[in-house]
């Protein structure tokens, strides 16, 4: 990985799949703002890599995805990690607000996200694999919020979504009781794609790679933002319009409008039209 280097998780590039994996097995891969900076620089760097066409979000060992915050460092404010190190990064920040950073990433990343659902999936862990584009769990995984709890709670990404993915009554019952739900019970709400038994975990993801990677990337991107544009309102229909200019870029139409403007002529678009004079 060259310039980047990570504790908390591990970061692996394969043909044309990106892995993040949130490595506190000791902690149920819970997060500490590190962490979360963490997630986020990968995430980055998938986005940018344009030889990445999917990226698999997952937690390290057999027993969680991710189980949120880690409740060991919260205090009144909060939560704090202290390090000079880490001044003028996102991980300076309260982790809610970083959390919020890398949900964003994970929806606005224009390429499929996959949450690989190995454990609990619980709180803030919980809120990411609902935003994941497609979601593939173990039959051992188990689903859940646990933020009124603990005395926490998430306003937006883990509300908004997830309704729209189980239903309004439903999404009030999981955040209102603190509830765990099977894997089997996840699927029969709409809150991951498939399940399978935990040693073939792997296997579907890969399988759920391989077909993604067998699409057009452009048409995955503009489809992605096309959902974006339905659910984020103003910020999602700009996002839909700037990945069309993007295309209208690559277009000799675009082209003669700069080309005019550097020989200080008028422009001709038409004879790039089909049927123009």
């Amino acid at each position: 990985m060259g310039f980047l280097k990570f504790q908390d998780i591990i970061y692996e590039k394969e043909g044309r799949v990106a892995k993040i994996t949130i490595n506190r097995p000791e902690k149920l891969n819970a997060c500490t703002p590190v962490t979360v900076y963490e997630i986020s620089k990968a995430f980055i760097d998938a986005w940018t890599d344009r030889k990445i066409g999917v990226v698999v979000f997952t937690g390290a060992g057999d027993k969680a995805f991710c189980v949120g915050g880690d409740q060991s460092i919260r205090d009144l404010g909060g939560y704090s990690y202290s390090s000079e190190e880490l001044e003028g990064t996102i991980a300076a920040l309260p982790l809610e607000v970083g959390w919020q950073i890398v949900t964003f990433l994970i929806r606005h990343i224009p390429k499929p996200v996959i949450a690989r659902v190995n454990g609990y999936a619980v709180g803030g862990g919980h809120v990411w694999q609902v935003n994941c584009d497609l979601s593939i769990a173990s039959e051992k995984a188990k689903f859940g919020q646990a933020g009124p709890r603990v005395g926490s709670f998430d306003p937006g990404f883990g509300t908004g979504e997830l309704w729209r993915n189980v239903g309004m009554k439903r999404a009030k019952e999981i955040w209102f009781l603190c509830r765990l739900y099977t894997a089997e019970e996840a699927l029969k709400m709409g809150l991951v794609n498939a399940v399978v038994p935990h040693e073939k975990l792997d296997e579907e993801v890969e399988k759920w790679c391989s077909e993604l990677l067998e699409k057009s990337p452009t048409a995955l991107k503009m489809l992605k933002y096309a959902f974006l544009a339905d659910t984020e309102g103003l910020a999602g229909i700009t996002e839909l319009g700037v990945g069309g200019l993007s295309l209208y870029y690559g277009t000799e139409e675009s082209l003669e409008g700069r080309n005019a403007f550097m020989e200080k002529r008028k422009p001709d678009f038409w004879k790039f039209v089909e049927g123009g004079d």
